[in-house]
């Protein structure tokens, strides 16, 4: 049998306000549990809210980006749920008027063609608080933090539009570029700033029908979204194809420990006594209003990207790579102002810098390299003072922070490049007086081949300078020595 995968996300991006979306608690991340939530976060008796416009700016600023409809009058209504974590025992979010309706966003595949994923809507709401839990399950312990409750968050709710993993991440980091470069969101996924749900479901190919989906919540990477997704297909497949049915249910996935679970079953319509806030009035805006932020938009991905390929003269996928995220596409242009070379900064950013973030696990956002400092290695190169092979070593120290600065540790560990002809010719002379039988094979070698064989003798030479003879310089000294002897 032939399964075909249907998916769809519902995206929570906290917005980056200073306070809260109904009382003036503070926002900020990492403080000691349950110090910034106030009696208004609570509902304790005699509070009221106060809608915070700056969340309303902010998630107009996303509805505009997506090229939705901005909803002119929106309106809170209580949404009645019993978790731990949740203290007012409702949530105040939005349900038949959103402050966004209907958008879309479009998404490149694997194979460069485009694909567009429909936006059903976005909706403000509160956050909720954390639940922290230590130990195993039986004799362990849980806590509460309710720092995080009622904080604004904005749910992006897509169509079931996507067909597999791939689709499905590809989605989720547009939304993650989209919001960052917007600064709506800082987007640390590990600190909880954007969760995804997924939705998933199997059906036969060719049927309209969709099948019975679960939703797997508050996944904060892409990988483990990716794993999630193909663990679930697999579980749902396995299931029907032994007879058996899919519960609609909610499930939790452990990206640690690569294992998934289930929650709790989840009836076809949930009871969650949905009515008009009546501490809150609807909330109306304007053109003016719309417009005024509308002006304000900064530089969207897409936008930042077609500008690198024409001012930059980058490739198209270079560009798409570079602009994809706000501070990676800072930290270019920043590197570009000094060295004034784009396809060498953005291959070291692409490169290097890449790869060790990706090793330690490290946004570029907190990357103990600054763009002045790779602007500093790179004129090193570009100036012969390091060859390639060095400037790897440079970059090694000042990524463990053992100098402030290319030049500082060129100088300090005695790494600049040789480039004296006369020292160079010295070093080529005794390699090729050392080599009797590679220069005799050299000299027999039919005249197509011999451009192989000069590795040899550089290999010769760069191990004897210690890595720091200059390596075009050692070909044309080499090449011209050699033809010599023919």
């Amino acid at each position: 049998m032939e399964w075909e995968t249907v998916i769809g996300l519902e995206v929570h991006v906290q917005l980056a306000t200073q306070t809260k979306i109904f009382s003036g608690a503070s926002t900020r991340y990492g403080a000691e549990p349950n110090t910034q939530a106030c009696a208004i976060d609570l509902a304790m008796p005699g509070t009221l809210p106060v809608a915070n416009e700056e969340a309303f700016r902010l998630a107009t600023m996303f509805g505009l980006a997506i090229n939705a409809d901005i909803g002119k009058r929106s309106v809170f209504e209580r949404k009645n749920y019993f978790y731990p974590d949740l203290p007012k025992g409702y949530q105040t979010t939005q349900l038949d008027e959103p402050i966004v309706g209907a958008g879309s966003v479009d998404i490149t595949l694997d194979d460069g063609s485009t694909k567009s994923i429909r936006i059903h809507h976005a909706h403000l709401e509160e956050d909720a608080g954390k639940s922290l839990h230590e130990g195993d399950f039986e004799q362990g312990m849980s806590g509460i933090d309710l720092n995080r409750a009622g904080t604004p968050l904005i749910e992006i709710v897509s169509e079931p539009d996507m067909s597999n993993a791939a689709e499905a991440v590809a989605f989720a980091k547009k939304l993650h570029s989209l919001v960052t470069a917007l600064g709506i969101c800082d987007g640390e996924m590990s600190q909880g700033s954007m969760r995804f749900d997924v939705n998933i479901s199997v059906r036969l190919k060719g049927e309209e029908k969709l099948g019975t989906r679960t939703e797997t919540k508050n996944l904060n990477s892409f990988k483990f979204m990716e794993e999630a997704i193909a663990m679930e297909v697999e579980r749902q497949i396995d299931v029907l194809e032994d007879g058996g049915t899919i519960t609609q249910e909610t499930r939790l996935y452990n990206g640690d420990t690569k294992t998934a679970r289930a929650m709790r079953s989840k009836e076809e319509a949930n009871d969650y006594r949905y009515f008009p806030c009546p501490d809150l009035l609807p909330v109306i805006i304007d053109d003016e209003y719309i417009d005024q932020i509308r002006q304000q938009l900064p530089e969207l991905p897409a936008a930042r990207c077609q500008r690198f390929v024409e001012e930059y003269s980058l490739s198209e996928y270079d560009a798409n790579i570079l602009s994809d995220n706000t501070h990676t596409a800072n930290f270019f242009e920043e590197t570009v102002a000094i060295t004034k070379d784009a396809k060498l900064s953005a291959n070291w950013i692409m490169g290097e810098l890449s790869a060790r973030l990706n090793a330690d696990e490290i946004a570029i956002s907190d990357c103990p390299i600054n763009p002045t400092q790779l602007a500093n290695l790179i004129e090193r190169i570009k100036d012969n003072s390091i060859s390639n092979k060095i400037a790897k070593q440079v970059f090694d120290s000042l990524w463990k922070g053992e100098g402030e600065s290319a030049d500082a540790i060129i100088e300090a560990k005695g790494l600049k490049q040789v480039s004296d002809t006369g020292a160079l010719e010295g070093m080529v002379d005794e390699v090729i007086s050392n080599s009797g039988a590679q220069v005799d094979n050299y000299r027999k070698a039919d005249p197509d081949k011999r451009p192989k064989m000069l590795g040899y003798f550089v290999g010769q030479v760069m191990k004897a300078s210690k890595g720091q003879a200059n390596p075009k310089m050692i070909n044309e000294i080499l090449l011209k020595k050699l033809n010599e002897l023919l």
